[in-house]
Parts: structure tokens; sequence; C-alpha cells
């Protein structure tokens, strides 16, 4: 099989949220040696990019962005571990969480999809996550963005900790933050000291596209 073949099969699979197919691709892409970072870009990111846009255009929904995800994912699983540290150590390093006392995940899930998809490092810390987790995998592990989401409005001041947490260890001018979620806005992000407020996952990547 060539390797527009396979990249077009890793492509085709995520567009139409085949997991099988992703993994059938990627394991061909291996055996034909193919660079395991540009299967990712030109193949899986490919695919989820075209999901992106058509679910930004609203001629895909929900229930079918996240089986897209998931199959990017069962690519990813087989292609990341084959990427050189060398091109590893280049992805900026990126950390999404849903602040503590919160429980709705699935905006964040499509956050990190997209940042994956953008060509980010991500680590996922999940929903409810406490303020102290955040602010110390950020420093310890030097982070470059920190991607907060939370969908209830007392929960919003989590968001706040956690920016005054980066600033209490040194650690904010290091990081971009950024925030998402129906009760955040642009003035929120403003007035708890974070860098930008994104309107929805394409807006947060697009942002920090333009900042690095």
């Amino acid at each position: 099989m060539s390797k527009e073949a396979i990249l077009n099969k890793l492509s085709d699979a995520v567009v139409n949220g085949k997991p099988e197919l992703a993994k059938e691709g990627a394991k061909e892409a291996l055996d034909a040696k193919l660079n395991a970072l540009d299967a990712i870009n030109n193949g899986l990111v490919k695919g989820m990019s075209i999901v992106g846009d058509k679910y930004a255009a609203r001629q895909v929904y929900l229930p079918q962005v996240l089986m897209s995800a998931h199959t990017m994912y069962a690519g990813l699983d087989l292609l990341l571990p084959a990427i050189p540290k060398s091109e590893m150590a280049s992805m900026k390093k990126c950390i999404t969480a849903v602040v503590e006392g919160d429980v709705h995940d699935i905006g964040k899930n499509i956050v990190k999809t997209m940042l994956t998809a953008g060509g980010f490092d991500v680590n996922d810390l999940g929903k409810d996550v406490p303020t102290q987790t955040i602010v110390d995998t950020a420093k310890n592990n030097k982070i470059d963005v920190l991607a907060l989401s939370t969908l209830m409005t007392p929960t919003m001041d989590g968001m706040k900790a956690a920016v005054d947490g980066l600033v209490e260890n040194g650690y904010r001018k290091s990081v971009k933050v950024c925030i998402g979620g129906a009760p955040t806005s642009p003035a929120f992000a403003k007035e708890i000291g974070a860098d930008h407020r994104d309107a929805n996952a394409q807006d947060c990547v697009a942002w920090l596209k333009e900042v690095f």
C-alpha cells in the first residue's frame, strides 16, 4: 500500500469514526516505516481537522465528534510511542482540567482532542481536579498551556484559585492560561488574570497557534 493510501485510510477512519480501521492503518504505517509524526499529522489529525470543521459548521454533532476522537486516540496509541524523543521535545506541553467541584467533562474532552490534533502534547487531568493538583502539575512538568473548563457558576472560583496559585508558586509568567465553559466570558478571563476565554475548542487551538 502506498504512503498516500495509508494516510488517506487513517484520515477516513477518523472522519467515519472507525477505530479498528485506524488501528489497522497505524500498523500499516509502522510496517511501511512511515514517519510516525507524519502519519499522525497527515492522517489522523487531518481527519480530526475535517471533523472539527464540520462540527463548527454544524454538519456533524457531538456524538460523531466524540466517536472520531475515540478513533483518533486508537491510532495515536500505536503511533505516539514510535515518535523519536527529539521530535516529542519540540511539542508544546498542555494540561486540560475541569476545576474542582465540577464533573461535566464533554467540553474539556473536545478541547483535549482538538489540542492533540493541533500538535500539542496533552496531559488530561480529568474532572473535579483540586486546585493544588493543577498548580503543582503545571510547574513540575514545565507546562506551556493550562486549559481550564467549568459548566457551573459556583465552581468558576476554581479558575481564579488556579491562576492565583500559579502566581504564588512563581510559574504564572511561564504558562498561557485559557478558560472555557458556558458561564465564563472574556471579561471574567481578564478579571481573574487568565490569558484567553475560548469560545469553543477550535477557538482555543487557533488562539494558541497565534501566540506560539
